[in-house]
C-alpha cells in the first residue's frame, strides 16, 4: 500500500472515531434526562452523570498522550481505548439503576481520552500551515456524528424487545447501538490505520521563522522565542513507525521536559483558559437545555433529537465556514471572532432566557437566538485554540500537552453540567458566571494579544 493511500485510509478512520463520538453523544443526551427520570433520580444526578463521562476521559487523556510520545504508536492506544467504549455503552444498555447508568459513562469517558492521542498524532504527522484545516475537518466529524446522531433516535425510540436478560427500549437501545458501532470500529482500525511517519523537515531557512512573531520574548500566545531553535526542527528526529523506539529514543522524548516551563507561560494560560470557558459554557447550555425545553415548551425525545440535529447542522457549517477562512486569516482572528460570538450569546441569554417573555411563539423564538448564537461561536473557538496550542507546546510531547489540553477542558465539562445541574431554577446566576467567565476571557485574550504580529505564512 502506498503512502498517499496509507495516510487517506488513516485519516478516514480517525474521521470515523470523531463521527462515531458525536454520535454517541446524540443518541444518548436527548433521551438521558428521562431515562434518570425512570430510575427516580433527582434533577442534580443528571449532572452527575454527564461530568462522569469527563471525568475519566480527564485523567485518562494525559495517559494516553504520553503513552503515544514515548510509543509513537497510535493504533494500539486507539484499540485499547476502544474497548471501554464497548463495555461502558454494554453496561449503559443494562440500566438497571441510576447508579449503573453512571458508572457506564465513567468507564466509556476513559475511552474518549484517547483524543490527546490523535491529536499529537495529527500535530506530528501535519504541517504546521495546514493544521487549523486539518483540525476543523476532523472537528467538523464529530458535528457531522452530533446530526446524523438524532436520525438514528428516531428509529431507537421504536425498539421494545428482549436481548437475553436485558429489556431493550428507547432507554438503554443507544448503549446497544453504540456498542455494536464501537465493535465495528475495532476492525476498521485493525485493517485500515496505520501509524504514519512525521512530517518532513522544511527548508532551513522557513524552519528558521517563527510560526509568530512576538515583539516581547514570550508576550502572547504563538510566540516562538528568536534566540531558541523552532520546535518543529524536531520532527525528524521521531522514528519512523516501520521501526520500533528504543528504551533510549523513548526515554529521550521527555528529556529535560519541565511542565512549568512547558504550560505556566502567558500564551499558554490564556489557551487553556480559552478551553476551559468554551467547555464550561457549553455544557452548562446543553445540560439546562432538556429541563427547560420540558418545562417551557413540553418537548420530548423526538423534539429533542431535532432540536440537537438543526443544531448539528449550524455547527457543521461553521466548522466549514472555519476550515475555509482559516486559509485568509490568522487563527487570532478566528479566535476573537468566536470570543465575540459568544459574548453576544451570553449576554441574550441571560436577559432572554433566564426569564423568558411573551408568549410560546416568542419565548421559543428567544430561545432559539440564544442557542443559534452559542453554538454558532463555538467552531471558531476551538478550532483556533486548538491550532495555535499545537504550535506553541513542544510537537515531541504532543500527545501529552493535548492530553492536558483535554483535561482542562474535561473539568470544565465535568464544573458545567454540575453546575447547571444544580441551578436550573434560578437561571440569572446560572448564566451570569457564564457571562463573566467569558468576560474575562476575552480581556485577557485581548490584553494578550496587543503586542502580536501577524503569523509568517508559508
Amino acid at each position: 500500500m502506498d503512502n498517499r493511500r496509507e495516510r487517506r485510509l488513516t485519516f478516514i478512520t480517525i474521521g470515523l472515531i470523531f463521527l462515531l463520538s458525536g454520535v454517541e453523544y446524540a443518541v444518548i443526551l436527548p433521551t438521558i434526562w428521562h431515562f434518570l427520570q425512570t430510575l427516580d433520580a433527582a434533577p442534580y444526578f443528571l449532572g452527575l452523570v454527564l461530568s462522569a463521562f469527563s471525568l475519566s476521559g480527564l485523567l485518562s487523556g494525559p495517559l494516553f498522550g504520553h503513552w503515544s510520545d514515548r510509543t509513537r504508536s497510535t493504533k494500539k492506544i486507539i484499540l485499547f481505548a476502544n474497548i471501554f467504549e464497548i463495555v461502558g455503552n454494554f453496561m449503559y444498555l443494562m440500566g438497571y439503576s441510576k447508579w449503573l447508568l453512571l458508572s457506564s459513562r465513567l468507564v466509556a469517558g476513559i475511552g474518549a481520552g484517547v483524543s490527546s492521542s490523535i491529536f499529537g498524532f495529527l500535530t506530528r504527522s501535519t504541517a504546521p500551515e495546514d493544521r487549523a484545516t486539518v483540525f476543523a475537518a476532523f472537528m467538523a466529524c464529530r458535528q457531522a456524528g452530533l446530526v446524523i446522531g438524532p436520525a438514528f433516535n428516531i428509529f431507537l425510540r421504536l425498539c421494545d424487545f428482549h436481548l437475553g436478560p436485558f429489556v431493550i427500549n428507547k432507554y438503554t437501545a443507544p448503549g446497544l447501538f453504540m456498542c455494536l458501532l464501537w465493535i465495528l470500529l475495532q476492525f476498521v482500525v485493525v485493517f485500515l490505520t496505520v501509524d504514519l511517519p512525521p512530517v518532513e523537515k522544511r527548508k532551513s531557512n522557513e524552519e528558521g521563522k517563527p510560526l509568530i512573531v512576538s515583539q516581547e520574548l514570550m508576550g502572547s500566545y504563538g510566540s516562538v522565542m528568536a534566540s531558541s531553535p523552532p520546535r518543529n526542527t524536531t520532527l525528524n528526529q521521531n522514528p519512523s513507525p516501520d521501526s520500533p523506539v528504543s528504551p533510549a529514543e523513548s526515554s529521550g522524548v521527555f528529556k529535560n521536559f519541565s511542565i512549568s516551563r512547558e504550560f505556566l507561560r502567558e500564551e499558554v494560560i490564556v489557551l487553556l483558559a480559552a478551553q476551559f470557558v468554551t467547555f464550561f459554557n457549553q455544557t452548562a447550555l446543553e445540560t439546562m437545555v432538556t429541563p427547560l425545553t420540558q418545562k417551557y415548551f413540553n418537548f420530548g425525545e423526538l423534539e429533542n433529537s431535532v432540536m440537537y440535529f438543526l443544531g448539528g447542522v449550524v455547527v457543521i457549517a461553521g466548522f466549514l465556514f472555519v476550515r475555509w477562512l482559516s486559509r485568509h486569516v490568522t487563527e487570532r482572528v478566528i479566535l476573537a471572532i468566536g470570543l465575540c460570538m459568544c459574548n453576544i450569546s451570553c449576554v441574550w441569554c441571560l436577559i432572554f432566557l433566564a426569564k423568558p417573555l411573551g408568549g410560546f411563539a416568542w419565548q421559543l423564538t428567544e430561545f432559539i437566538i440564544g442557542v443559534f448564537l452559542q453554538i454558532l461561536g463555538l467552531p471558531f473557538v476551538s478550532v483556533a485554540q486548538v491550532s495555535l496550542f499545537s504550535k506553541i507546546t513542544a510537537e515531541k510531547t504532543q500527545g501529552f500537552s493535548q492530553g492536558i489540553r483535554r483535561s482542562v477542558g474535561g473539568l470544565a465539562t465535568i464544573l458545567g453540567p454540575l453546575w447547571a445541574g444544580g441551578l436550573t431554577e434560578n437561571m440569572y446566576v446560572m448564566m451570569g458566571m457564564m457571562t463573566v467567565l467569558l468576560v474575562l476571557l476575552t480581556v485577557g485574550n485581548n490584553y494578550n494579544d496587543k503586542n502580536i504580529r501577524h503569523p509568517v505564512r508559508g
